[in-house]
């Protein structure tokens, strides 16, 4: 009949990783804290649902993670990436299971599994500390220092050049929840304390010159952490489609929304959206419905405004693109848009000087370009004149 698995603490699986205690549960995995009784290490052991629908979707997600690993071991950019280290089969009451592990901090289990929504397989990996997200929200609305926004994204791009060119494999939900800090212990404990609820807000300010005795935090603890892409588990091949839906909402490509093709350009467009979530502390888009609109004609609308009108040979290169525009290429549903720039959203940041608002437009731009032929790739982000100024 197929299901979750009703793991129960104190099971054994593989004959070697013990249940502690339920870390998250989603719509096709439920998550676990497990003692690795070989090697005396806590691990993440992500049960995934039984049945016919979800064995494909989750054999999937072993291939590619598969891949990664196997490529790995020729490219050192695939250290950016969260991999697989082992997978298992198991039958349970609800029949056959696929499981996947990952190693786990003990300590930051508290700050972590609040924010979690485990939605399909398990993973092993090296340990790692808490999403970005949780980091993000527990910051000044101010948005991050700009030296770790530009360091994290150089990692974030490092892993997607792998992904993309190495593995021939696109993400589909780039996000910060799916970006995971890693690096010195002490840093991330003083970051992050396990005491920490991520689920509400907590003045975590970065200590800056002249800062007061309030401020508790040292610009350099950041920098001593790195960042690593995880989740692949809406990923499908570059070849191969899985989904026509893919991505969060506020990170969700133009292409994408419009229901047309997409490729690894879809990464990039979710990238710049995180790029300046991280260094203002606002989402991008962050479209929301109404009593006559939907949060997609919102989405759309939002992009418009900020980046002008959509080309029609790109409007009109799908057969449903009258669900959102009229034949002269004016949106449907709504007519009164608020237009504004990239610069003058970017030059009302406090502090932000001229250079910097300049040299950030010059990198988001390419990578939110309407054409996904012409939009930046990972590669060309990275050598971009803002990730090193």
């Amino acid at each position: 009949a197929g299901g979750h698995h009703p793991v129960r603490e104190g099971e054994v699986f593989n004959t070697r990783y013990q249940a502690l205690r339920n870390l998250g549960c989603g719509t096709f995995a439920t998550v676990w804290l497990c003692q690795d009784m070989r090697k005396k290490k806590d691990v993440a052991v992500k049960v995934l649902k039984s049945g016919e629908g979800f064995a494909e979707a989750a054999q999937d997600e072993v291939t590619l993670l598969h891949c990664v690993s196997s490529m790995k071991r020729k490219d050192r950019a695939g250290e950016n990436i969260v991999c697989l280290l082992d997978d298992f089969r198991m039958i349970g009451e609800n029949g056959f299971h696929i499981l996947l592990w990952r190693a786990w901090q003990l300590w930051l289990i508290k700050a972590w599994a609040c924010l979690w929504e485990w939605q399909d397989g398990i993973i092993l990996s090296a340990a790692l500390g808490p999403s970005l997200r949780c980091l993000m929200g527990n910051c000044e609305a101010q948005g991050l220092p700009l030296p770790f926004v530009k360091k994290s994204l150089q990692q974030v791009l490092a892993g997607l050049h792998f992904l993309h060119q190495r593995c021939r494999i696109i993400h589909t939900d780039i996000k910060p929840e799916n970006i995971l800090l890693y690096g010195c212990d002490k840093s991330l404990q003083k970051l992050l304390p396990d005491t920490l609820d991520c689920g509400k807000s907590r003045d975590l300010r970065l200590r800056g010159p002249g800062g007061d005795l309030g401020h508790q935090l040292e610009e350099s603890d950041l920098m001593n952490i790195q960042v690593k892409i995880a989740d692949l588990g809406s990923a499908c091949w570059t070849y191969k489609p899985f989904s026509r839906e893919i991505q969060t909402q506020p990170y969700r490509a133009l292409e994408v929304l419009l229901g047309l093709d997409y490729g690894t350009p879809a990464d990039i467009w979710s990238t710049g959206c995180l790029a300046f979530e991280m260094a203002t502390g606002e989402c991008l888009f962050d479209p929301q419905p109404g009593k006559y609109f939907s949060r997609d004609d919102d989405h759309v609308a939002r992009i418009i405004e900020l980046l002008g009108r959509i080309p029609p040979q790109i409007a009109f290169s799908w057969n449903k693109s009258t669900k959102f525009f009229s034949r002269p290429g004016a949106l449907l549903r709504l007519s009164r848009l608020s237009p504004r720039s990239l610069h003058g959203t970017l030059a009302d940041r406090r502090g932000w000087t001229k250079r910097d608002v300049t040299l950030f437009a010059a990198f988001l731009l390419p990578a939110l370009h309407y054409a996904p032929q012409r939009r930046a790739t990972a590669a060309q982000c990275l050598q971009h004149a803002w990730l090193s100024a």
